[in-house]
């Protein structure tokens, strides 16, 4: 069983950053597609963001473009999603995912919570 860990989550003040990091202890996370997605009290769950293997290619939901980055680490076996300028309504439960190619995700985390309020 695939087990994804996602950490970085907290309160933050809108204007605020906060860098979410997800890891993997049995997967080479450099041989997936890694994703984030987000999901609020109410909602739907919806992509943010999602990076390929190989290329690099990576997508960014046009609510958090410009504002959200993604990257690997590869020595460290992470992604990280940066967040910056972060708005009320990024508020949510961030999930990270893992699969052959963006958006087919097989593995998923268990979230952490992003809160940003004043």
């Amino acid at each position: 069983q695939v087990h994804l860990v996602e950490s970085g989550g907290g309160l933050v003040q809108p204007g605020g950053s906060l860098r979410l990091s997800c890891a993997a202890s049995d997967l080479i996370l450099d041989y997936y597609a890694i994703g984030w997605s987000r999901q609020a009290p109410g909602k739907e769950r919806e992509g943010v963001s999602c990076i390929n293997s190989g290329n690099g290619n990576a997508w960014f939901a046009d609510s958090v473009k410009g504002r959200f980055t993604i990257s690997r680490d590869n020595a460290k076996n992470r992604v990280y999603l940066q967040m910056n300028s972060l708005k009320p309504e990024d508020t949510a439960v961030y999930y990270c995912a893992a699969g052959g190619a963006c958006p087919a995700l097989d593995y998923w985390g268990q979230g952490t919570q992003v809160t940003v309020s004043s």
